[in-house]
């Protein structure tokens, strides 16, 4: 029977000897919850008071209202509400970490991080009105970085990131009473307002959910996106390999899992004290081999080149190679089934959050002040694991693919010749149709990677130039698309551009939290035309998405002006109100809408359609 979990080969292969071990996955999983609950599905079930749980009837013929009175419309608005709040706060948090590191650099006290990226602390500190004169650099970077952590509590009434909006979409946002206030306040006020006799109108509601949403994605995700730049340094394009390929049958191999690169880039440095590397031999394998897998690895494969095992679904089919000394997490997207599948093989499954435990981890918590300490300590352990591995289970699939990565918006720019005038004269004359993001997780119920791998051929073939980060990128990058070469299945335009700048038609640009550079990419070229956002022939699309940070990501971008499409549905459709806002109304509230269509290929003539028409409007 033909496998329809994954269009990736080594998936398959793996999913294989899953079955042979009789070991669970994620699919194994799924199939057993199903059928799914209806009520859970369509958004109309409350549990936010202990009057309930409460539900409505789809069909009309049971309950119409909560036991407090609350309606379809009240419960969906405030479940997608609550939604929102916890995607926003899971990137913040992130964003919070990375800003107390470099705090951390300034004062001393996170001693083994570096500031990698002067240039940008500067161009930050001139943003948040910082002087620089007769300061140490450390000096600055304390400073900077108490700044930044003020933008959590601000009490100035804006974050400071939003003077990189153009005007006409500010205008919008304050008319709308939506430009956020704070980033650490928006979240609280959602869960406020989501109380048990609180907020009761969908459309105050959701667009309080646009606002929590705007905290995120210009506020707490574009502060970890450029804080990282400043420690660890801005992404330039990198070429590397990824899928289960990368792991060595002959190496100690330790795989970084999670998202936050305060980990992943001491454990980068850890893996290459001579120290650790002698230790390795003499236990006798040929050397230490890290590998990444999810946004974590997205950090270190674009800055250092390191390997991506892959992405979401690949975490579970990475220990079942039986060749993993240790899986080394930090927070988000990690599946609690980790544990229990490692104490099946060798595997040392670490954690190092103190705000992620799994029952069953081995935890060595990690901690800036003493940062590589603990990093060497974590490779140690997966070194003294390796003489356990048990040959004979060892089954490592042999796909890899190629990928160049790490186009951030300053090595798009510089590629440009420093100026977005290139790309906006290839736009002009049709060269370049259009920009589509594709960005998002995968999810068990899509066939894996197949609606991002599709969706992104039948744009490029029309000229579209694809941007993508998280999973949506390992997934072009498995198969191919995040090559120079790849420009012979792009349309004749951009094919020319590609081949002109010697850039991918698919640009990766990072991890989940780095959709904020094509925020800053999107605002720089609609000032440069002196338009909104929502002016401009560009869309975004999730088409395998399943996290909750992907529902605050797809509210800051429809927020920011921008038409996106989602390809799993998301729990609104028991509130017609509701979806109507989604759908419809925020087109002429906000500039921009969603639109719900599973089938890639269909997914991709809505943007191609969409882009046609802003390209209309804008009369090129």
């Amino acid at each position: 029977m033909k496998n329809v979990h994954s269009i990736d080969p080594a998936v398959t292969k793996m999913l294989e000897i899953a079955r042979k071990q009789g070991m669970e996955t994620a699919w194994d999983r799924y199939l057993a919850q199903k059928p799914q609950c209806g009520f859970g599905e369509l958004g109309i079930c409350c549990r936010n008071c202990n009057m309930g749980p409460c539900r409505i009837d789809p069909f009309g013929e049971g309950p119409q209202k909560g036991v407090c009175g609350a309606t379809a419309d009240t419960i969906v608005a405030r479940n997608l509400l609550r939604m929102i709040a916890a995607g926003a706060s899971a990137h913040s948090d992130h964003g919070r970490d990375v800003v107390e590191t470099l705090r951390g650099v300034g004062t001393g006290e996170a001693k083994d991080y570096t500031i990698k990226d002067e240039k940008k602390l500067m161009t930050l500190c001139k943003e948040f009105n910082i002087t620089t004169e007769d300061k140490s650099i450390h000096e600055i970077a304390q400073e900077l970085g108490e700044a930044a952590l003020e933008e959590f509590g601000t009490q100035k009434g804006y974050i400071q990131t939003i003077e990189r909006v153009p005007l006409q979409r500010k205008e919008i946002w304050k008319n709308l009473g939506i430009i956020p206030r704070g980033i650490d306040r928006e979240i609280v006020e959602s869960l406020h307002r989501t109380h048990m006799g609180v907020d009761h109108d969908p459309a105050s509601l959701i667009l309080h959910g646009l606002r929590c949403s705007l905290s995120d994605g210009w506020g707490g995700s574009m502060l970890a996106t450029e804080f990282s730049d400043v420690l660890f340094g801005t992404p330039r394009p990198i070429r590397g390999q990824c899928n289960l390929g990368v792991i060595r049958e002959d190496a100690v191999n330790i795989v970084v899992h999670g998202h936050e690169p305060v980990l992943s880039e001491m454990l980068v440095e850890a893996v290459q004290d001579p120290e650790l590397e002698a230790l390795a031999k003499k236990n006798g394998a040929s050397g230490i081999n890290l590998v990444g897998m999810c946004c974590t690895g997205n950090e270190i494969l674009m800055r250092h080149g390191i390997p991506s095992a892959g992405n979401f679904l690949h975490q579970e089919l990475a220990v079942m190679t039986g060749a993993i000394e240790a899986m080394v997490v930090d927070v988000q997207c990690i599946m609690p089934s980790l544990a229990q599948l490692a104490s099946c093989y060798h595997t040392k499954f670490i954690s190092t959050s103190p705000k992620a435990k799994f029952p069953g981890a081995l935890h060595i918590q990690f901690e800036e002040h003493h940062a590589l300490d603990v990093a060497r300590e974590i490779v140690r352990q997966a070194i003294e694991n390796y003489p356990h591995r048990n040959k004979s289970r060892v089954f490592i699939p042999k796909e890899t693919a190629e990928y160049v990565g790490g186009f951030s918006v300053e090595a798009i720019l510089e590629a440009l010749g420093g100026t977005w005038t290139p790309l906006i004269e290839a736009i002009k004359s049709k060269k370049i149709r259009g920009i589509a993001a594709l960005v998002g997780c995968n999810n068990p119920k899509v066939t894996h990677d197949y609606n991002h791998v599709n969706m992104t051929k039948a744009l490029i073939a029309q000229d579209v130039l694809v941007v993508e980060t998280g999973c949506a990128a390992i997934a072009s990058a498995k198969a191919g698309l995040l090559l120079p070469e790849t420009a012979q299945l792009a349309g004749s335009g951009l094919a020319s551009v590609c081949r002109t700048l010697g850039i991918p038609p698919v640009l990766h640009m990072g991890s989940c939290v780095d959709i904020s550079r094509i925020l800053v990419m999107a605002a720089a070229i609609a000032k440069e035309l002196g338009v909104d956002i929502a002016d401009l022939p560009i869309a975004g699309a999730a088409p395998e998405w399943m996290s909750e940070k992907a529902v605050s990501i797809g509210a800051y971008v429809v927020a920011s002006g921008i038409f996106t499409v989602l390809g799993t549905v998301p729990p609104v459709l028991g509130s017609k109100t509701v979806t109507e806002i989604l759908t419809q109304k925020a087109k002429y509230l906000v500039g921009g809408y969603f639109a719900v269509e599973p089938d890639p290929f269909k997914a991709a003539e809505l943007i191609i359609n969409h882009i046609d028409e802003k390209r209309a409007a804008l009369g090129i």
